[in-house]
């Protein structure tokens, strides 16, 4: 089981992990509303070295790339949740918009995005490839997402289901 741990931390880990001879792969996201997309994408990236590291939005960056309701699940959760998994050894927040300045900071040797992207689409390759790294696609094919399920919940029960299913006070 993994950990939840401050970023400062990875990057105070960093060097040792180096000098060890580990190759260290780091992937980001959301993880808003957990789907066996998700589960494939860590699963493939653990596969890709010696320690995953998951780079989970903060609320706050959730909320600004996603709008008004999201998350689904607070940062605390989705975290938990996401150290939970197998293969998974650490996860860490951040509040911008983009894993830039983590891979900066932490220079993974991979930097793992689904399938949602191409090599050439994502969206901090320039880092990766500017300090050495490389980039990969993990997962299989891109046919499912948060959006879809929360979509698919919303189509399926109206609110007076979720109302009446839901006992006072909580």
């Amino acid at each position: 089981m993994g950990k939840v741990v401050p970023f400062e931390e990875l990057c105070r880990m960093r060097p040792r992990w180096r000098s060890e001879g580990k190759v260290v792969v780091f992937t980001n996201g959301c993880f808003d509303l957990l789907h066996v997309g998700h589960i494939r994408s860590l699963q493939d990236a653990a596969q890709l070295g010696d320690i995953l590291i998951v780079g989970l939005n903060s609320d706050l960056s959730v909320r600004r790339l996603k709008g008004e309701g999201r998350p689904l699940q607070n940062e605390t959760s989705r975290g938990a949740l996401i150290a939970a998994m197998r293969g998974v050894d650490y996860v860490c927040f951040f509040d911008e918009l983009s894993a830039d300045r983590a891979l900066k900071e932490l220079q993974p040797d991979i930097h793992a995005k689904g399938t949602d992207y191409t090599r050439e689409s994502v969206p901090e390759r320039d880092t990766v490839l500017g300090y050495g790294g490389k980039v990969a696609i993990t997962g299989d094919p891109k046919d499912h997402s948060s959006k879809d399920l929360i979509r698919e919940i919303r189509s399926r029960f109206k609110q007076s289901d979720f109302d009446a299913a839901e006992p006072a006070g909580e």
